[in-house]
């Protein structure tokens, strides 16, 4: 196994550190915080380089909040110095591990991402129905993934390719920063994340030998024409995950046949998809309306301008244009009006 024995130079050097700079103000450059650390950028960027060099540095402290879609989830947020930070250090170690990440594995990376897992779910579908007549699915997820990680199995696996002492020292100080599992809202929690459950995913294609296993985060689908099959992957992922990783799988992991009759459909990575046919989920929908009637108000007071709303509509169609949606979409805008005060001008 190759491990790695140099990297805390590239973490804390000068142009690596302004590097991570630049990313960790990518769109938010307008912030308070941010613009007082750029009033004094090289002196901040010194003085972050030399706590980590002589051992100083500590990861600040947290400001929590809650997220409510979603669903409701606590994200805890750094000051933007221990951002920076993390940055590097994500830099740094995601080289190592991306190229060991199996194919299907769709969450944080480059390249990935939801539409990318959705095609790639779909496409397996319509393949088992055309050769078997009917495709079922593992649908599961782990149970408060992120709380739920244990750190000393995370260190543990960071160890087994990191040699490199300062490296494995600001990682530990790091997962000591929290009380519990990782905290949403790190950047680093995203790639340990990953890391933790790769263990997973080689369970699942080594061991298992699950062809058409995808995963995004802590989701995972596995599509097979065997409902018996299936049921069986789930008895052994189940008591694995306990035994390897102290984890366990959410109560709604289930095996059921996806079709149009005589199934349902799978609902995976925003949207509920059949072989041939793709919805997007009705949650979703209830959201856009909620944030149309709410931009509809910003606007009306002046809040917001049209090229702000033409930016937050643009995401929402991208997703919504990869399912069966286009009468949905030409209601929803056609059905919000803007309109300016007439005290606003």
């Amino acid at each position: 196994m190759k491990t790695y024995n140099h990297l805390f130079p590239t973490i804390y050097a000068f142009d690596a550190l302004y590097a991570a700079y630049k990313r960790a103000r990518r769109g938010k450059r307008h912030l308070p915080e941010i613009l007082r650390f750029e009033s004094n950028l090289e002196s901040e960027l010194i003085q972050l380089q030399n706590e980590l060099i002589w051992g100083e540095y500590q990861t600040g402290p947290y400001r929590l909040f809650y997220v409510h879609k979603p669903k409701k989830r606590l994200v805890a947020a750094l000051p933007f110095r221990d951002r920076v930070v993390q940055h590097a250090l994500h830099a740094a170690l995601e080289p190592i591990w991306e190229p060991r990440f199996i194919h299907h594995s769709y969450a944080c990376r480059p390249g990935k991402g939801m539409h990318a897992g959705a095609d790639t779910a779909q496409k397996w579908l319509r393949d088992i129905e055309r050769h078997y007549g009917k495709a079922h699915v593992l649908k599961a997820d782990v149970r408060k993934y992120f709380a739920s990680i244990n750190r000393r199995i995370l260190f543990r696996l960071l160890a087994r390719r990191i040699r490199c002492p300062g490296t494995l020292a600001l990682c530990r100080d790091i997962l000591a920063s929290w009380r519990h599992g990782l905290p949403i809202g790190n950047l680093i929690s995203q790639l340990w994340a990953n890391v933790y459950l790769h263990e997973l995913d080689k369970f699942a294609k080594q061991t298992l030998r699950a062809r058409r296993y995808i995963r995004y985060m802590d989701d995972f689908v596995i599509v097979h024409p065997d409902k018996a099959q299936l049921h069986h992957w789930r008895r052994q992922i189940t008591a694995w995950l306990r035994a390897s990783l102290k984890l366990e799988l959410n109560r709604k992991t289930q095996v059921f046949p996806v079709a149009r009759r005589h199934g349902r459909a799978l609902d995976f990575l925003g949207y509920r998809m059949w072989a041939h046919r793709r919805r997007l989920r009705p949650d979703a929908i209830k959201r856009m309306h909620r944030r149309m009637r709410q931009m509809q108000g910003q606007y009306a007071s002046g809040e917001i301008n049209f090229a702000d709303i033409r930016q937050r509509i643009a995401s929402w169609d991208g997703h919504a244009r990869r399912a069966h949606s286009y009468g949905l979409r030409q209601q929803l805008f056609t059905r919000y009006a803007f309109t300016r005060s007439t005290h606003n001008g």
